[in-house]
């Protein structure tokens, strides 16, 4: 099985520091930042609906999700889902944070091309994340000839995964930059509150970073366990 392969721990790591790392960025950053009044006095949802509107979307709607860093556009509803904390929060981070994912609205207004490509990318990676590893792991117990026409299927599928991710990055450091530009444009962050909410943005990008690696590392593995098997 790959989980008892050593080889496949060496190829994982990469992807799993960075993660780590990403994550305690993360929580370092937004938890620092909750704490932070926003000198506009907006709360996260007040400050997204701005933007939207003042970006002509006023039919998009701003609605409250449960959990933590939940916050999320749905293109398909054509709605922006913001964490309690961020719904809310009258702070640096939640502003932030509401800020980007208002960015990914107005890339959808704006047709933004790799934005479209994630969304077309989703069904098929939706599949491709349930298939791979039946797949993969098919080809361990099967073994012998079998093995090397399932592994090949199971790196296929899974460039579908990889592809979805290097797609991903582009699309959130662009929503990001988005979220600071109309952020000073209208007024909604002071200067000095700028380099908290970059902080914020920043730290939320590294996770999309770690989570290429990892997949990016984990096609490798595939393709070696090809080569070497073949």
């Amino acid at each position: 099985m790959m989980y008892l392969d050593p080889l496949y721990f060496l190829f994982a790591l990469p992807g799993l520091l960075i993660g780590i790392w990403a994550q305690i960025k993360l929580h370092s950053a937004y938890g620092k930042y909750s704490r932070v009044g926003i000198q506009c006095g907006l709360s996260g949802a007040e400050a997204a609906r701005e933007i939207l509107d003042r970006a002509g979307l006023a039919s998009v709607p701003v609605e409250e999700v449960p959990g933590q860093l939940s916050d999320h556009y749905d293109p398909m509803k054509r709605a922006l889902f913001l964490s309690s904390d961020n719904f809310s929060g009258r702070t640096v981070a939640a502003v932030g944070v509401a800020a980007h994912e208002a960015g990914h609205a107005l890339q959808h207004q704006e047709a933004y091309a790799l934005f479209n490509a994630r969304m077309a990318l989703v069904p098929a990676t939706q599949i491709a994340s349930k298939a791979w590893m039946g797949i993969a792991v098919l080809g361990f117990i099967l073994r012998g000839a079998l093995f090397a026409k399932l592994i090949f299927l199971a790196i296929a599928i899974f460039s579908v995964i990889t592809l979805f991710q290097l797609v991903t990055l582009p699309v959130e450091f662009d929503a990001s930059r988005r979220a600071k530009d109309q952020l000073f444009r209208l007024g909604l962050v002071h200067a000095d509150e700028g380099a908290g909410v970059k902080q914020v943005l920043d730290a939320a990008a590294l996770t999309y970073v770690a989570a290429l690696v990892g997949a990016v590392m984990e096609l490798l593995y595939l393709i070696s366990l090809g080569r070497n098997r073949n």
